[in-house]
């Protein structure tokens, strides 16, 4: 199991690696090492735990290391632990937490009650993360403290209920366990204070530093909306995008639309003119500025180029596709609000990265670049297992010959494809976390690729494809005039 920071993760994980003294190496760590004799005992016999899986080359996991020591110090006093577990020498423990990425940091309630850690990975920032995950998921409110409250997070939900408003305190505080790290939710049902803040029940107000500083839910108390609110509501209407933010972005379930700018000042002129744009499409996409000098690859990565600024791209995370504007037209606001209608109606073809498509295919293993994808993996009737790869991957080149000889024993089917795909070079409509990463699109199930887990043995992949693809082929070995299946039986 290898993995690396995805190449559109590049914000979230960028962050200088801090050095290491022999004297800070030799100080007892705060952060505890668990195995996997370890770990299931451990998670059961503490009451809120924060996990970080991770690999010792990863330069990730490096940057994050004095953050995490730092945070885990602080937080012993608070009952909240902080552990770690190497990856590299616990793969069947890492395979059954899915881990899909070094490095991943879980947030443990008892084995039982997992999510993802999702604020930043600054030391202050994950203390206060799990302080307030370790507070009571939702807190009553009272006229006495009511401003004191509202005024104490940079973000406070409040949900203004009767008290015999069952329905919507259960939709309210189970939309508080998912978010508790990120924001402080609390309840009113003091019949004076919803009078005094002329709210009428069921609603719902986020507080926040910013914009109209307050927004009023007054709509159905249905779980899924109101968790779609709260993001909408609690980001800014032209926010910024860097380290701490990108997550969130990423995550959102809408697009992002990037401004890309050299200076402060730039960003914050951007900012200004923007705001009736972001005002108008709020809850449609994202709109944020980001700085150009410290992150210029994140505008090649989207298909424009970083040295002609200011720049403009839409991305859709999910999907990695991506709509750079035309760069030899100025960031003018009729024509950028048309850009951003036309790509949600569809008006606009995504920006396509691809290596040429080959005139011929060499060696068993067939190539595929963004142009072919379409042809060789989805529009047809074979059983296609992808590799994903990066060139500078040593995984990937490990794997290399192995994975030719597996394409060799399918050469003479015509229902199997064994291809491979450079997804540095191409843009791909997969968010492909980890190299290499291995996908079997099935004949007749390609929208629902299975991905390949188990051991890279070429026996172990053979098996793979004859299990899982709709054809059930079993590799041939040609000796002479001899044939012999591969991967035709369970047992290795």
């Amino acid at each position: 199991m290898h993995f690396f920071a995805p190449s559109l993760w590049i914000l979230w994980g960028a962050t200088a690696i801090a050095s290491t003294t022999e004297a800070q190496a030799q100080t007892p760590s705060s952060v505890l090492s668990l195995t996997k004799d370890t770990f299931n005992s451990f998670i059961t016999q503490h009451d809120l735990v924060l996990a970080e899986f991770y690999a010792p080359w990863c330069g990730h996991c490096k940057a994050l290391a004095p953050e995490y020591e730092k945070a885990a110090t602080e937080l012993k006093a608070k009952n909240v632990s902080l552990v770690k577990v190497d990856c590299t020498a616990e793969e069947a423990l890492c395979k059954d937490q899915q881990v899909e990425g070094f490095p991943t940091l879980k947030i443990f309630r008892g084995l039982g009650s997992v999510k993802p850690y999702t604020g930043a990975r600054k030391a202050d920032d994950i203390i206060s993360h799990m302080v307030k995950e370790s507070l009571p998921a939702v807190s009553p409110i009272t006229p006495e403290n009511h401003d004191e409250i509202k005024n104490m997070d940079d973000i406070v939900v409040i949900g203004y209920f009767k008290p015999d408003d069952k329905s919507s305190n259960k939709i309210f505080t189970s939309i508080a366990e998912t978010l508790r790290g990120n924001y402080r939710f609390v309840t009113a049902s003091d019949r004076s204070l919803l009078t005094r803040e002329g709210v009428k029940p069921p609603s719902i107000a986020l507080y926040k530093p910013f914009d109209n500083k307050k927004d009023i839910y007054e709509g159905k108390i249905e779980e899924n909306t109101v968790l779609n609110w709260i993001k909408t509501a609690s980001t800014p209407l032209v926010g910024e995008i860097n380290p701490e933010t990108y997550f969130a972005y990423s995550t959102a379930g809408i697009p992002l639309a990037y401004i890309f700018a050299e200076t402060k000042e730039e960003r914050d002129k951007h900012t200004v003119e923007f705001k009736p744009l972001a005002e108008r499409y709020k809850g449609a996409i994202n709109i944020a500025t980001i700085d150009s000098k410290e992150f210029g690859a994140q505008a090649e990565l989207l298909n424009l180029n970083a040295s002609i600024l200011p720049a403009f791209a839409i991305h859709y995370p999910e999907t990695n596709t991506k709509y750079p504007y035309s760069q030899s037209s100025p960031l003018a606001l009729p024509q950028i609000d048309q850009f951003i209608q036309d790509v949600l109606d569809g008006k606009v073809l995504p920006s396509i990265t691809s290596q040429p498509v080959p005139e011929t295919q060499e060696g068993p293993v067939t190539a595929v670049v963004a142009h072919s994808y379409e042809e060789l993996v989805i529009d047809n009737e074979k059983d296609v297992l992808l590799m994903f790869y990066a060139p500078w991957c040593k995984y990937c080149k490990a794997l290399a010959p192995h994975y030719e000889e597996l394409a060799s024993y399918f050469a003479d089917s015509s229902h199997v494809t064994i291809g491979k795909i450079d997804a540095t070079a191409n843009d791909i409509p997969e968010v492909i976390e980890g190299f290499p990463t291995i996908k079997l699109y099935p004949a007749g199930a390609k929208e629902s690729p299975i991905n390949y887990e188990g051991p890279r043995s070429v026996e172990d992949l053979a098996n793979f494809v004859r299990k899982n693809g709709k054809h059930g082929v079993a590799a041939r070995i040609t000796a002479g005039n001899n044939q012999t299946s591969l991967g035709s039986h369970d047992e290795l």
